[in-house]
């Protein structure tokens, strides 16, 4: 059986991105029963086990992270303690020599006192520190946007693989059906041949059709077994949890969709881009922080205690320190900084460039796909109607003895041939409103109004 050329777009185009959201985390135990599972149902378990959306989520946390510590360098630090000391001196050891004239002991001590204080540095103004921050801020933005992109990817995932197995199911039910057709129809040869009115090789023929089905069908079901394997472990389904699809995907066309509308929404929605919006913001903000190296840094030290023999016997302490530094020569660290910088940003453009050129083409592929495979959808419908009549007239045909079951045989496997490229061609049809409704992004709010709104 030869495979759509829509369907093989789709896996060349999407199967590498999708790689890294085939796995999950498995939650829970199976359950004896099989669990009935519903489009709506296995979206909802992938957005909370799926693998690429956990791990995009954690690059998140990690962004958040660095900009919290790129805070730290604009916000005041307070610490405080608390110390006892007992100290004795040689005061020879610091150069004072001939101090017994002055009736003054060389070694001074042991003695002792206690301090409490606590002190605090703000940063009145550091321009590279600020630039920093905000760079980090339109980093975790970026992230964010990333990790809501892992969504819709999700979405994309668990959708491919749900409708692969409705048109797996639709393939088993077609091919049992025809198992029904070839065991009829050779039961019918084989009693014919009995009473003498038809030859053996009629009988021999159409035995090897029902096994030729029958083989198909098993293969089919072999599949179907693989196909919700793989679904499961987009989900995260438990090991060996059984579960029974309660959707069905019917072909419903789309219509009204024109790319211009298209890309203007993909453009205002699509997480992805934004994301990489946000990423160019972050190499420009990073750009004016190397080059705000040079600007002078204000800062302000205080301390204040308590100091005294004992802390019964003691009094107040302070110091306040007001600084202003500049780097007068850094060694061409400034002008490293910022050709680094210049050349981060050159990228995330090209990045964001390109972003936008693969969005064009997604959206323009998916609707190429819809429209073609809705043009397959009619011809498939009509060579169905034609196969089956044709069919109906050749049992007819044979059963009057005009002819010997070649031509039931050939029949048959037209009909065959016809559900199976009707099923694929419906099955290209949904896979490519999933395409659309990833391209378009806000996927799955797109997908449920492509789909029917179920």
């Amino acid at each position: 059986m030869t495979v759509p050329r829509a369907v093989t777009t789709f896996l060349c185009t999407f199967v590498p991105l999708l790689a890294q959201f085939n796995g999950s985390t498995p939650v829970g135990e199976a359950t004896p029963a099989p669990l009935g599972l519903t489009l709506d149902d296995a979206i909802a378990r992938g957005l909370k086990t799926n693998l690429g959306l956990l791990t995009r989520e954690n690059s998140s946390t990690n962004a958040r992270v660095d900009k919290m510590r790129l805070l730290t360098a604009l916000l005041p630090t307070v610490t405080g303690g608390v110390s006892m000391t007992e100290q004795q001196v040689n005061l020879a050891t610091f150069g004072f020599t001939g101090i017994k004239s002055f009736q003054i002991p060389a070694v001074i001590g042991p003695f002792h006192y206690q301090q409490a204080q606590v002190s605090s540095d703000f940063t009145v103004y550091d321009g590279r520190a600020w630039k920093a921050w905000k760079s980090g801020d339109a980093s975790l933005r970026a992230a964010e946007l990333s990790a809501k992109d892992a969504r819709d990817l999700v979405v994309q995932a668990v959708a491919s693989a749900y409708l692969q197995i409705i048109a797996t199911s639709a393939r088993v039910d077609s091919t049992r059906v025809q198992v029904e057709t070839a065991q009829a129809l050779y039961e019918r040869a084989r009693d014919q041949h009995r009473a003498g009115t038809s030859p053996a090789i009629d009988e021999l023929r159409s035995q090897v059709e029902l096994k030729t089905q029958q083989q198909l069908l098993l293969s089919l079901q072999n599949q179907m077994a693989k196909d919700k394997l793989s679904l499961g472990r987009v989900i995260g389904l438990p090991s060996g949890q059984a579960f029974e699809i309660s959707d069905k995907a019917p072909y419903k066309p789309l219509e009204g969709v024109t790319p211009p509308e298209a890309l203007q929404r993909a453009y205002a929605a699509r997480a992805d881009y934004q994301s990489a919006q946000a990423q160019v913001r972050a190499a420009e903000l990073s750009r004016q922080a190397a080059v705000n190296e040079w600007l002078p840094r204000a800062s302000i030290s205080a301390e204040y205690g308590d100091a005294g023999p004992t802390f019964a016997n003691s009094h107040g302490v302070f110091t306040v320190t007001g600084s202003v530094t500049i780097d007068i020569f850094d060694g061409g660290k400034r002008k490293a900084d910022t050709l680094q910088a210049d050349t981060t940003i050159k990228q995330r453009r090209e990045e964001l460039a390109n972003l936008q050129g693969q969005i064009d083409q997604e959206v323009r592929a998916a609707l190429l796909d819809l429209n073609s495979a809705a043009d397959q959808v009619a011809v498939a419908q009509s060579n169905v109607e034609l196969a089956n009549q044709t069919l109906t007239q050749a049992r007819d045909r044979f059963t009057a003895g005009v002819t010997d079951n070649i031509e039931v045989v050939q029949a048959q496997d037209s009909v065959s041939s016809a559900q199976q490229n009707l099923i694929s061609a419906v099955y290209s049809h949904n896979l490519a409103k999933v395409a659309l409704a990833r391209a378009m992004g806000a996927t799955e709010a797109n997908l449920k109004t492509f789909m029917g709104g179920r």
